[in-house]
């Protein structure tokens, strides 16, 4: 039980590093500091869209419209750092 709560713990973890680079890479593109026309860059950022995509569009689906700006990443690190923090809650009722 314990290394089940330890691995869900660390996938959560490396989503919202993922979620965060997929963010950045957005802004870089949005204000032309990387070229996507780089094969490297475009690879990076399908991948990125194909991991986050599935996640982050019944989100937006939810969200007004707020004028280009897309606050759905923050709101799901958010609701990921919850259940981490319910995960861990339960890991320390498990040990003690």
């Amino acid at each position: 039980m314990y290394a089940l709560l330890w691995l869900i713990n660390t996938v959560i973890n490396l989503f919202i590093y993922v979620l965060i680079a997929s963010a950045v890479l957005s802004w870089l593109v949005a204000f032309n500091v990387v070229n996507v026309r780089n094969p490297i860059v475009a690879q990076i950022g399908e991948v990125l869209y194909r991991l986050t995509e599935p996640v982050l569009r019944p989100i937006r689906n939810l969200l007004p419209n707020l004028g280009g700006v897309d606050i759905s990443p923050v709101i799901l690190i958010l609701l990921l750092l919850f259940v981490q923090r319910l995960i861990t809650v339960d890991l320390v009722r498990f040990l003690v």
